[in-house]
């Protein structure tokens, strides 16, 4: 048997690649929208991808099935639980198996058993996976978004990120449920999640890539309760707040993403054209967050190319929104592109060269930075928290208001006039939210450097 983990770092997401070195047919379970990857790994092993499967409607990215399914053929295995609203509208179209709990889908000579494991979501499944020519029986289990290194998934995200009222309880309570088939497995079995550290989908997932049934018996808090009231509001307690992008991908990936296909490379506009976009197109720029605070085009979001990027764009944009970026060069703009791509922004009308869009400005502007000090000196002053409620619970500046980075498009209103400071852990997401003011034509805001994590230290 063959077997690869792919990670993609921005979304802390895992994808696997397993196939039967037999017969060379391989499998992808949970793919991302590029299926280059998935290609490259199957052409370097001599394999052909001739199945597609997904654990589940995924909440976090737009999924990888339908475009890898185009680029292949392979045939694609999909969840037929969860009943009537959590069916994926597109499997009749493309020709896709439906699988139920007890099913097996077999590659080569590599099987995996289908485990119903809601909570998560209704049609989650898991994949019990066995390589028959060694005659040991299964060896590991694809988890998805059930069960994770030290945690596991969270069952809020109908109620709270796509708002189906009155289901969050009830999927802590099936979650509960699944959990007590998970721990009736054998202790040895692998265990291969779905998402690693920093993952939206869980509170405390661990940065190791995998672990085993008998060790996540013994350390994640989750698989170890046995009590379900108690489980019920453990799990419930002290999620983070889901991207604003959530509520579509779920949208997108139960009705059916659109194929890229192959894309050309980005169109490239001159200043002159980035000046005059229409309105409702939003200009991103790319630089990180001290190169655009020294000197920015007005109307401009700043947006770093960084490892939250993807996340910190679709939790203040719809992903509807047509954008331009500003960039350093091609290569970073379609950097930007491609990870977009990934949580479904789909319109990208074009980059423009940073130095060129700057030097064609007739009146740049800059973003203060505060010191603590320097904060703590000037008296009197607005200060909003752009960090996430259990960041805010844990500890804040005395007098400040809190909105959270993702409400600050709607809440930014409630801002009073005059000078605003924007505050966050460390100095990147208030970097964000300052631009956001500033690109709403607000001139009195200041960045605090360093963020709280300064402010608690001076």
């Amino acid at each position: 048997m063959f077997f690869r983990q792919l990670y993609d770092q921005a979304l802390a997401q895992a994808s696997y690649v397993i196939g039967c070195q037999a017969t060379g047919d391989a499998i992808v379970v949970d793919p991302l929208r590029d299926p280059q990857p998935y290609l490259d790994v199957a052409r370097a092993e001599g394999l052909r991808i001739t199945h597609i499967t997904e654990t589940h409607i995924h909440a976090d990215f737009v999924s990888g099935a339908r475009e890898l399914h185009a680029a292949t053929g392979a045939q694609l295995f999909l969840s037929a639980e969860g009943g009537q609203d959590w069916q994926y509208g597109y499997a009749a179209q493309d020709g896709a198996t439906l699988v139920r709990d007890g099913d097996r889908i077999v590659v080569g000579n590599i099987h995996l058993d289908v485990m119903h494991s809601p909570g998560h979501t209704p049609e989650h499944l898991s994949f019990i996976v066995t390589d028959t020519p060694r005659g040991a029986g299964p060896m590991g289990i694809l988890t998805g978004d059930f069960v994770f290194v030290g945690d596991v998934g969270r069952p809020d995200l109908l109620e709270r990120a796509a708002k189906v009222a009155n289901t969050m309880e009830a999927g802590a309570r099936t979650l509960f449920a699944s959990l007590a088939r998970f721990r009736a497995l054998p202790d040895h079995l692998q265990v291969w999640p779905g998402h690693g550290a920093g993952s939206a989908c869980g509170k405390a997932l661990g940065a190791v890539p995998s672990s085993t049934v008998g060790y996540e018996k013994r350390a994640n808090w989750g698989v170890a309760m046995t009590d379900e009231a108690a489980f019920v509001e453990a799990v419930l307690d002290g999620q983070p707040e889901p991207p604003r992008y959530f509520a579509s991908m779920k949208r997108i990936n139960r009705d059916g993403p659109r194929v890229l296909g192959s894309r050309g490379p980005l169109t490239q506009l001159d200043a002159a054209t980035v000046r005059s976009q229409p309105a409702g197109v939003v200009r991103i720029d790319l630089r990180p967050a001290a190169e655009y605070a020294a000197r920015f085009v007005p109307g401009t979001l700043s947006v770093p190319l960084s490892k939250s990027f993807s996340t910190y764009v679709g939790s203040l944009l719809a992903v509807e929104t047509p954008l331009v970026f500003v960039a350093v060069d091609a290569a970073q703009a379609t950097r930007a592109r491609e990870e977009l791509a990934h949580i479904g922004f789909d319109d990208i009308r074009g980059w423009a060269r940073a130095a060129d869009v700057l030097a064609a400005e007739p009146a740049p502007r800059s973003i203060t930075q505060w010191t603590p000090a320097q904060l703590a000196a000037h008296g009197t002053v607005t200060i909003v928290d752009v960090r996430g409620k259990t960041e805010w619970d844990a500890g804040h500046i005395d007098g400040a208001m809190h909105i959270p980075l993702g409400s600050l498009p709607e809440r930014a209103g409630e801002i009073p006039d005059g000078l605003v400071v924007l505050q966050c852990q460390g100095g990147g997401r208030s970097s964000i939210a300052a631009s956001l003011l500033a690109a709403q034509g607000r001139r009195d805001v200041v960045n605090l450097a360093g963020g709280y994590a300064a402010w608690v230290t001076r």
